[in-house]
């Protein structure tokens, strides 16, 4: 006998959670294994429990389900149904890639379709495959919704939330970005090009391959050799601007 399908459902709905709960209760090879009223606990209870499947709300105050998944990166769960209330883009979204979803309120038939979808694509791997759609979508989602308020950053089995506002700067550590602010500094599993991207371009400049730099947060600025730059940081941290970045960093302090 296969082990049972171990789930999680993440919804800051508790009607909706108790739905969910209900329809699982009466499908026999299936476990809950966690339930989450909000993006943060899911986190956690995701890494923690490793499930297979979760139901993700995708509208939730604070970290909504789009950054769950974003916070999660290579470890999210190997299948997700989405669940939302109505709203065309992310159900046009979904039917595009292919991706499972449930309209609130929940339906059985529904419900029952996302599961003999899922239990197919169990029994034939393709998992790669739906991960790639899913991250696919989340690329199309982050355009869409702007830049970040806050920055997802994972150690081990522990996740801290860093608001942006509180970053005073960040540099390049290998293939990863190690993030300052807070009077700490955190490791960002992403490259500098990929972070510079996602950031708000009127909050923070390049001021060197291997930094970048708040804007509120530079003190003062001084020429240096041969087109180069001091900056000096609120906190004191004094870093080079280099000759390549220089034009972006007068352009904005201005």
């Amino acid at each position: 006998m296969s082990p049972p399908v171990r789930a999680v459902i993440v919804d800051d709905e508790p009607l909706a959670r108790e739905r969910l709960r209900s329809l699982l209760a009466e499908r026999p090879g299936y476990a809950l294994v966690a339930e989450c009223p909000d993006g943060e606990a899911a986190v956690a209870a995701i890494g923690r429990e490793r499930p297979d499947l979760v139901f993700l709300d995708v509208e939730m105050p604070g970290l909504d389900g789009f950054g769950v998944l974003e916070a999660l990166g290579d470890d999210a769960p190997p299948h997700v149904v989405f669940v939302t209330a109505y709203d065309r883009y992310a159900v046009r979204a979904f039917d595009v890639r292919a991706l499972d979803y449930l309209l609130k309120p929940i339906q059985r038939p529904r419900f029952d379709e996302a599961l003999a979808r899922l239990e197919a694509r169990r029994a034939a791997p393709g998992g790669a495959e739906e991960w790639a759609a899913i991250q696919d979508l989340l690329r199309e989602l982050r355009e869409r919704r702007g830049y970040p308020a806050r920055l997802v950053v994972r150690s081990g089995a522990q996740v801290a939330f860093v608001p942006t506002g509180e970053v005073e700067w960040i540099e390049a550590d290998g293939n990863y970005a190690r993030v300052h602010a807070r009077g700490r500094d955190y490791l960002l599993r992403e490259t500098m090009k990929e972070l510079e991207a996602r950031l708000d371009p009127d909050r923070f400049v390049r001021i060197h391959r291997s930094a970048i730099v708040a804007v509120e947060r530079i003190a003062s600025v001084e020429p240096y050799f041969h087109g180069e730059y001091v900056v000096t940081l609120a906190g004191g941290r004094r870093l080079i601007a280099s000759r390549t970045h220089a034009p972006r960093l007068r352009e904005l302090l201005r």
